[in-house]
């Protein structure tokens, strides 16, 4: 199939329209406004609406990613609780590898389950959540796969199914291994794929504490849930010697979520500073507008063999975009999708991205686009015709 790109700027509302081929992970900023830094070696802020990465710095290097890297463990666990294969009523038994590697003797981040006892999964979790309780997580890796070896394969296997192309697991923990590696901007991302897919599960992140067995109470490890500020309702610490302190968080103001992530820093205050900071700037300094109505088209994207000629691309709901408080609303547009598109089309099927760059920084919005309606398959003198079109003018019309 042939390809084409077009490019429109203009001052306020955009159009856009052509073919290439669809990206399915949103650009970043590589200028932010004001020359804004972090001491953060990596660090990435994400709007979690708009898909839009505010500010990023060595967000793609991979890293020992220490207790953060449990957000895939949970990943994994809320899968399994959403397609009803686990309940939180079920109870796990402590082997001594859990207790053994992640508990009382192994001298790490421990909920301190005794050895051949039965713990239900939502206290598993919150031990996960607030405490970082390796021995938590190792419990419910080895219920679930029967091997924590085997759930790290899971871990891998379900971060390629989410778009995490890069991270790889050795564990449920998250504790020093060979392989066993993130990045910045994966992070993130997946921050985002709990939020917006386990939103029956999220509380967790964002609990003050957890009372296990009368004789603990753990208070969350993440010190922006307790800021009267920010209010963070998420999501993980992590701290190894071979990473330095780390933080995924993220803070719902209004009708705007940010999520950021810092890996790294020298000191615990370093970490939650730095990721402070990275949430007052985004908050402050990225506003919403408003590109396409709900239901109103945005381009048409050509059809092979089909009806009609064209699709109507809308969008889901509204299309609002962000961008820097101070720009003046002058954008670049593109419509990327591999065309023509062949037919039968059913409304509603995802059919093209758009993406968005502000002319005055390069901060991008990307963002699916959908068909606009159905488009049944021509006969075939009319496919023909429409493979003789392709062959002797590739759909430049």
């Amino acid at each position: 199939m042939s390809s084409r790109l077009l490019r429109i700027a203009v001052a306020a509302v955009i159009v856009a329209g052509g073919a290439g081929s669809v990206t399915s992970l949103a650009q970043q900023a590589k200028a932010p406004p004001g020359g804004f830094d972090t001491k953060a070696p990596r660090a990435v802020i994400m709007d979690a609406g708009e898909n839009l990465v505010l500010f990023e710095k060595d967000p793609d290097t991979l890293m020992v990613p220490a207790s953060m890297s449990k957000l895939m463990t949970l990943a994994v666990v809320f899968r399994e609780l959403k397609a009803g294969r686990l309940k939180l009523e079920d109870e796990f038994k402590v082997s001594e590898h859990a207790w053994r590697t992640g508990g009382a003797p192994s001298g790490t981040s421990a909920m301190f389950a005794p050895l051949n006892t039965m713990v239900k999964v939502s206290d598993l979790i919150q031990g996960v959540t607030v405490q970082s309780a390796n021995d938590g997580a190792i419990i419910l890796a080895e219920g679930i796969s029967g091997t924590e070896e085997e759930f790290a394969k899971e871990m891998t296997k379900y971060a390629r199914e989410i778009g995490l192309e890069q991270s790889t697991f050795a564990n449920a923990t998250g504790l020093p291994a060979e392989g066993h590696l993130m990045t910045a901007r994966e992070l993130g991302m997946l921050a985002r794929y709990l939020i917006t897919h386990y939103p029956d599960y999220y509380e967790y992140f964002g609990l003050h504490e957890f009372k296990y067995r009368e004789k603990f109470t753990f208070r969350n490890r993440n010190p922006l849930v307790f800021d009267p500020e920010l209010a963070a309702d998420g999501l993980k610490t992590g701290f190894v010697k071979e990473s330095g302190y780390g933080l995924t968080a993220s803070v719902k103001q209004g009708d705007q979520r940010l999520i950021v992530v810092v890996a790294g820093l020298a000191t615990p205050k370093e970490r939650e500073t730095e990721a402070k900071r990275l949430l007052q700037w985004g908050f402050k300094n990225f506003k919403q507008f408003r590109l396409f109505d709900e239901g109103e088209k945005v381009s048409d994207a050509l059809v092979w063999g089909g009806t009609s000629h064209y699709v109507p691309l809308v969008g889901e709901g509204d299309i609002n975009i962000l961008l820097p408080s101070a720009a003046t609303g002058a954008v670049n547009a593109t419509i990327h999708y591999e065309g023509p598109i062949k037919a039968p089309i059913k409304k509603g099927a995802q059919v093209a991205t758009l993406r968005i760059t502000s002319a005055e920084s390069q901060a991008t919005n990307e963002m699916p686009l959908y068909a606009g309606e159905d488009i049944e398959r021509s006969n075939f003198l009319m496919r023909g015709l429409d493979s003789l079109g392709c062959l002797a003018f590739c759909w430049i019309l």
